[in-house]
């Protein structure tokens, strides 16, 4: 069966499955208390640190840290 055809809880209990049976329960709790949802408003927090960016200029100044390295 492929993945593309599970449903959201066949596929979230098989993965759970994998994950038990190759760290052990444990270590399956373990690995999934490290991903958070996370908080705040990702959007408009970008906003207000590319404020007065454009692409050209973003790039610009990747390329200069890359040449500091």
């Amino acid at each position: 069966m492929s993945v593309q055809t599970l449903s959201p809880a066949k596929l979230r209990k098989q993965g759970i499955e994998a994950l038990v049976k190759e760290l052990g329960p444990i270590g399956m709790a373990r690995f999934l208390q490290q991903f958070e949802t996370g908080a705040g408003d990702y959007t408009k927090e970008r906003q207000s640190w590319l404020k007065g960016e454009d692409v050209k200029s973003i790039v610009k100044e990747i390329k200069k840290r890359r040449m500091k390295s």
